[in-house]
């Protein structure tokens, strides 16, 4: 098979050994790469009920036959584990060089096993490992860590490092490489327990060959183009916080910590001011030709800031919180880049805590410390503390907002805004019923990345038919499990005018493998089963897979509708009733010991 060098370098942290796994032919024809790739290599690795922060749980990094192909926004990371924040399957993705090196040293993927002695960092060139002692490195940023290493290792180096969030095991704490973040799931706290402060790579290898270079760079030639057409313009001109505004006259903009879908002060956030007056540059992903990376800088009269900003970062970090202050949105940003942890799920965390203030629900630490809606020092001061646990509140936050409301009781889960233990990201699911029920069934909880179904709400599609609204969710998360197998980035996924039959063909051109449209199709869906099946290894019942009470009830989602669309969604998918996958159904979308070699909850 072209496009894939065919192994894994497992690597045993406890004695600072590797070796390589082989993986079959039959397993990238079956999961493709990327997350497919992840989530096999988790399934293969990871004991059943692993506990998230134990050295059994592993860390997986992965690529897809793409990377290194020329072909546009294909350098992607997949990374997968345990996450601290559900217990389930915890996958991420961040578009990078890292992904390239990695290919580069002959492997498709690395798997950590084990716990490393004390804190170290974990050099890995071509099919070499070893430890090096990270106390030195520790309190640093990852950017800081990143150029520590390379002035000592050399410039050519990638970098994947965790801050202090990671450190202090803050249970959303992200990897970040090239300044990008793989935060969703807490990915950072699980290097954390590791004793990991980074890992560091070089390859010098080539990458794998493909079937049809003249072929492929054809094809990459056009795929280049393509991108640069007007379904991509939002997010060249500005970048997807262009979304705000738009989504809070929809009324789906999540405000005050989901009490509302609309922000009054929404224009003082538009991706349009933003533009105008904080603009600092634009920049690209590696090997990508859209550009949709966009920075802005404060300009207030403290320390100048420049961060990169998205939708999901100015909503977290601004409606969500009742903030109105473009200035400490922006630093607010920058504090969760600097800490290494997912936005989304701080914002959460921290509007789950600011209602409970407002409530008049105590909470540990000094009352003149807590967080309140649209007190802007108090995100801050707030971001701080969680990132450092140096308080009891900050200790307590850190824990995501499920968790804080198993130590606070007094009702407040009532408004803790998760699902599976991971925080909602910015779409209001109150008149959003295909993404109500995505939050609900998505396996890494509640997600807008694993499922696209809120275009199908943008749409007249679906319409009210619950079969219809199932069957486009189920589609629409088999579409984005192919894409982050392959990878592709998904601003790429309008331009394709039928996405399975031109990705499959892009697929022969790369590997050979002469796949139809809707064996690729087949394919994403056999990726999200086994996701399933890592989470029901892990004790997931159907009780896991549903809406935070303030989304259900006379003022949101009927239950017994979102009872129905998910009842809908298990048939589509062949499970049973109660959301168990049959062994007959495992059967038909090639599911077989090769691929879950120790398979339970069918």
């Amino acid at each position: 098979m072209h496009g894939v060098h065919g192994r894994a370098l497992v690597v045993d942290l406890a004695s600072g050994t590797a070796q390589p796994f082989p993986i079959p032919d039959d397993v990238f024809r079956r999961v493709l790469g990327g997350t497919g790739l992840a989530t096999w290599l988790l399934l293969r690795f990871a004991p059943p009920r692993v506990d998230p922060q134990s050295p059994a749980n592993p860390f997986v990094l992965a690529t897809g036959p793409f990377i290194g192909t020329g072909l546009t926004t294909s350098s992607k990371l997949a990374i997968a584990t345990t996450s601290p924040q559900t217990g389930f399957i915890g996958d991420s993705l961040t578009s990078s060089y890292f992904a390239l090196v990695l290919r580069r040293t002959g492997f498709d993927a690395l798997v950590l096993l084990g716990q490393a002695p004390d804190w170290s960092v974990l050099l890995v060139e071509d099919d070499r490992v070893s430890l090096r002692p990270a106390h030195d490195l520790l309190g640093l940023d990852p950017e800081e860590t990143a150029g520590r290493l390379r002035a000592e290792f050399g410039r050519d180096l990638r970098v994947a490092a965790i801050g202090r969030a990671g450190e202090r095991l803050v249970r959303f704490a992200a990897v970040v490489n090239d300044g990008r973040l793989a935060g969703r799931t807490g990915p950072g706290a699980v290097l954390g327990t590791k004793r990991l402060k980074a890992i560091a790579i070089r390859g010098t290898g080539r990458f794998p060959p493909v079937a049809d270079p003249a072929a492929v760079a054809r094809a990459a030639r056009r795929l280049a183009e393509r991108s640069l057409g007007p379904e991509t313009a939002k997010y060249r001109e500005l970048g997807t916080v262009a979304n705000l505004v738009f989504f809070s006259r929809l009324g789906v903009l999540p405000t005050r910590n989901f009490a509302a879908g609309s922000f009054p002060a929404a224009e003082t956030l538009a991706g349009e001011r933003l533009a105008t007056a904080h603009r600092a540059d634009r920049q690209a992903c590696a090997a990508c030709t859209v550009g949709c990376e966009h920075h802005f800088r404060t300009t207030d009269d403290g320390p100048a800031t420049t961060v990169r900003l998205e939708y999901e970062s100015l909503f977290a970090l601004g409606s969500l919180c009742g903030i109105d202050d473009p200035n400490v949105v922006l630093r607010a940003a920058a504090l969760c880049d600097r800490y290494g942890m997912d936005a989304i799920s701080a914002g959460g965390t921290v509007a789950w805590a600011m209602e409970c203030v407002e409530r008049g629900i105590a909470l540990p630490g000094d009352p003149a410390e807590w967080p309140r809606f649209g007190d802007g020092r108090s995100l801050l001061r707030t971001l701080e503390a969680i990132g450092e646990r140096r308080s009891p509140l900050g200790d307590l936050l850190a824990e995501g907002s499920r968790r804080a409301a198993d130590i606070v009781g007094q009702g407040s889960h009532a408004w803790a805004m998760h699902v599976k233990g991971l925080e909602l990201p910015g779409y209001h699911p109150r008149k959003l019923r295909a993404m109500a029920l995505g939050f609900a069934v998505t396996p890494r909880g509640a997600c807008h990345n694993r499922t696209s179904a809120y275009e199908i709400d943008f749409s007249e599609r679906a319409g009210d038919e619950v079969d219809r609204i199932a069957l486009a969710t189920a589609r629409s998360e088999d579409r984005s499990a192919v894409l982050d197998a392959l990878p592709l980035c998904k601003f790429l996924r309008h331009c394709f005018d039928d996405f399975f039959a031109e990705a499959a063909e892009l697929l022969r051109l790369v590997t050979g493998l002469a796949e139809s449209a809707e064996e690729l199709r087949t394919a994403g869906e056999r990726i999200v089963t086994l996701k399933k099946l890592f989470n029901l290894r892990q004790g997931w019942t159907r009780a896991d897979d549903t809406l935070p009470e303030r989304l259900l009830g006379p003022d949101g989602i009927d239950p017994a509708e979102l009872e129905a669309l998910v009842a809908a969604y298990y048939r589509i998918r062949g499970w049973t009733p109660d959301g168990l996958v049959p062994i007959t159904r495992l059967h038909e979308l090639g599911i077989d010991p090769l691929l879950v070699p120790t398979t339970s909850g069918c």
